[in-house]
């Protein structure tokens, strides 16, 4: 099969372009390789590329010739410096993928697995003693700056009990990323409907591992506690360290997108399927940064009760369906996966 990978010189894409050519597709490349996504010049996959924009017509219509699916991963991530990031948000999520989707039905390309993002949940799974499932509203910034970090039931007011979050769970983003990774979601179902395509939307959760991006605003956690560690500071933990999260390590990713690329064929013609993508092990950010900074030998993490507005609490993910569905298994443990990333070189870069 002749996949296209947007964003295949970035993180993740790149990754999934071995991992297919290890399965024996013929993956291509688009990547504009902007300056923001790489700092420096990025090692280019072993595998055709196309060097444009997605955001083209006639980049995007060159990159499908002779495509059987595509495998979108082009984007812009993470919470970003402030809403003066909006238009370029939308432009590189939104805009890319309308002009990638009109190409491919243009091209008669009818599967897609999309890069989805567990962000579009906003809160996780919140159980209440007294009511049952809820969903609280987002945290005020008085509350956060009062070290009082924790949602509460917006019924009664009580402790809540965070849990694993499910596909079927309302979508609720909190931030303007949260919103183009939804947007995007609704323009592959629009698109499936429209030319009765096939599309399946990953939704990773905290992606780690070789060829992170860093120093940049839009990197991730685990990426800027191993850039502290690396100049023999302490990672700085926002909050009180406790939010959980699911982080799942970057090559058992690439290995559910191929997965569910060979398997995106037998999908029912004209919907989109959603589902979660992360280990199904929850930690706290302060034990990911306790494991990065014990395998690197380096300062203990330093609790700062800093906080970013839209940012969630909690947020780790369900990701039965995935596995049973699709037969996929992460294998990659946290306690491997941190220690080999800590230890190990980072390129610089992402799309």
């Amino acid at each position: 099969m002749r996949v296209l990978v947007t964003g295949g010189a970035g993180f993740i894409g790149s990754q999934i372009v071995t991992a297919l050519a290890a399965r024996g597709h013929d993956p291509v490349v688009l990547d504009a390789l902007l300056p923001a996504a790489h700092p420096s010049p990025p090692r280019l996959p072993e595998a055709e590329c196309v060097i444009g924009d997605v955001r083209d017509p006639d980049v995007a219509t060159r990159a499908l010739r002779g495509v059987d699916a595509v495998c979108h991963q082009a984007a812009m991530v993470g919470l970003g410096t402030d809403f003066g990031d909006a238009p370029d948000y939308v432009g590189c999520n939104d805009l890319g993928t309308a002009v990638l989707l009109a190409a491919m039905a243009g091209a008669g390309v009818g599967d897609l697995v999309l890069a989805g993002s567990m962000v579009v949940y906003g809160e996780g799974r919140y159980d209440c003693a007294r009511h049952g499932r809820v969903r609280p509203g987002p945290r005020a910034a008085a509350d956060l700056a009062a070290g009082r970090f924790e949602p509460r039931c917006p019924e009664c007011g009580a402790e809540l009990t965070p849990g694993l979050v499910g596909e079927d769970a309302a979508c609720d983003p909190r931030n303007v990323y949260a919103t183009t990774k939804l947007a995007q979601e609704h323009l592959a179902a629009a698109w499936a409907r429209s030319t009765g395509g096939r599309a399946v939307s990953l939704r990773y959760h905290n992606v780690y591992g070789p060829g992170m991006p860093r120093d940049t605003p839009y990197a991730g956690v685990a990426s800027f506690f191993r850039s502290a560690l690396e100049l023999g500071e302490a990672p700085r933990v926002f909050e009180d360290g406790r939010q959980r999260r699911d982080f799942v390590h970057v090559r058992d990713i690439a290995e559910a997108n191929a997965i569910a690329l060979e398997a995106v064929h037998g999908r029912e013609p004209g919907e989109l399927s959603a589902y979660n993508a992360g280990s199904g092990t929850p930690h706290t950010v302060g034990e990911m940064a306790a494991a990065l900074a014990e395998a690197r030998g380096g300062p203990a993490p330093v609790v700062t009760g800093e906080f970013r507005l839209g940012d969630v609490r909690h947020i780790t993910a369900d990701s039965r369906r995935l596995m049973t569905e699709f037969g996929w298994k992460p294998r990659i443990t946290f306690g491997e996966g941190m220690a080999a990333f800590a230890t190990s070189g980072m390129r610089g870069a992402r799309s």
